[in-house]
């Protein structure tokens, strides 16, 4: 399988490069240039498949050219091993037709453990294999900077760099962060927001000469095309144990980065019968108002209950692009050559496509607590601010 840029103007790549590189040369987030799909009976047939066997059979089409089936089922066995739950991502009802998929089971409590666990040694595997060492840089709101660290600590030929916003991730994830030894972990408080930290972030990816030159440098964060490609995974999982493919399901999306929910596009494009995508958005609503007002703004940071989810730019939210244009990548490097100036509008053609299957819902910190007081009082299950976004929006 090869994978393409969504501005148009990079080499395409197979899986082994794109997980070496992050971003593409030119600028844009890599793709697959086409997608594996499942019929029916396929689906239906996933019921029999614990976690990592349903694993092993979504992720093989997008990385068989680059790693032996035998390696792949190692790998990916070996990473949910390391889940706390046996079911690796169970789900509990809390309403009628309404269920919360538990994705807080991996080694940092987060749902990037999903990702992150296996990115590591997906990493580790192919480094190993070709005798090179890489440096890591990841900027974090929160979860992405513990899951990546604990998903690489052990790997001997990673050394990991997370950028964080001083004081404004909780005291929990900075420890989590900050107290693992080892010297390939160098974690790094920026003064300022995330915003500032995935500046610093890309600036990095866009000008390489601080490098060693027997390093090369490779992204954590979502832009890298492993994260999108592992959470695709728990799509298939939740809607095959609710009755998929003969059921359809809607999944309402705590959504910061938008590579989460992006996961979940990519499933419904690989058959699975999704209804509806609910991006829910707190205070710092961006996607919100670009489903709701066509437009793509920028807006001052505000901080929240949910501050993973404290973001002002949707950085996957340009793989959606690129298909709602066709996979014109000329037309996305003019659309985000724009985006860095001011606001971009979209065309009613454009959002048509889009609104066919994502709606939005901005959910205030008023609204969280409330949504957290009324499901303990429903049924005393006990969600965190982001999941209660989840599950006010749906």
């Amino acid at each position: 399988m090869k994978y393409i840029s969504t501005r148009g103007q990079a080499p395409a790549l197979n899986f082994e490069q794109v997980l070496l590189t992050g971003l593409a040369a030119d600028g844009g987030l890599y793709v697959p240039e086409t997608l594996p799909t499942f019929s029916a009976e396929e689906i239906t047939a996933m019921a029999a498949l614990d976690y990592p066997q349903l694993a092993q059979k979504i992720i093989t089409p997008f990385v068989q050219d680059c790693i032996p089936a035998d390696d792949l089922q190692a790998i990916v066995q070996e990473t949910y091993a390391e889940f706390r739950h046996n079911a690796v991502a169970p789900m509990v009802q809390i309403a009628a037709n309404q269920w919360v998929l538990e994705l807080f089971h991996g080694p940092t409590l987060a749902f990037k453990d999903f990702a992150l666990q296996l990115l590591g040694r997906l990493l580790d595997h192919v480094l190993e294999r070709k005798h090179q060492k890489v440096v890591i840089m990841g900027a974090t709101s929160g979860d992405t900077g513990s899951a990546a660290i604990e998903g690489c600590k052990r790997c001997k030929n990673i050394d990991i760099f997370i950028l964080h916003p001083h004081q404004r991730v909780s005291d929990v994830q900075r420890r989590q962060m900050t107290t693992v030894t080892g010297d390939n972990i160098h974690n790094l408080a920026v003064e300022g927001n995330f915003d500032d930290c995935q500046a610093m972030l890309k600036a990095s990816f866009a000008d390489k000469s601080f490098l060693p030159q027997d390093r090369s440098l490779v992204a954590v964060n979502s832009i890298n095309w492993a994260r999108i490609m592992a959470q695709i995974v728990y799509y298939f999982y939740a809607a095959v144990a609710l009755g998929g493919p003969f059921r359809p399901v809607a999944f309402s999306v705590p959504t910061g980065n938008f590579g989460d929910i992006f996961a979940g596009y990519l499933a419904r494009q690989m058959g699975l019968p999704i209804e509806r995508l609910i991006i829910a958005t707190n205070r710092n609503d961006v996607l919100h108002r670009v489903m709701t007002t066509s437009t793509y703004g920028r807006q001052p940071l505000a901080h929240t209950l949910s501050p993973s989810m404290d973001i002002t730019v949707s950085s996957n939210f340009e793989r959606l692009l690129f298909d709602l244009y066709d996979r014109d990548g000329a037309v996305i490097a003019d659309l985000m050559q724009r985006f860095d100036e001011g606001d971009i509008n979209f065309s009613d053609t454009v959002m048509a496509k889009a609104r066919a299957l994502f709606t939005s819902v901005h959910v205030s910190d008023e609204e969280t607590c409330r949504q957290i007081a009324g499901t303990w009082a429903g049924c005393e299950y006990l969600l965190d601010p982001h999941s209660a976004i989840g599950v006010k929006a749906a």
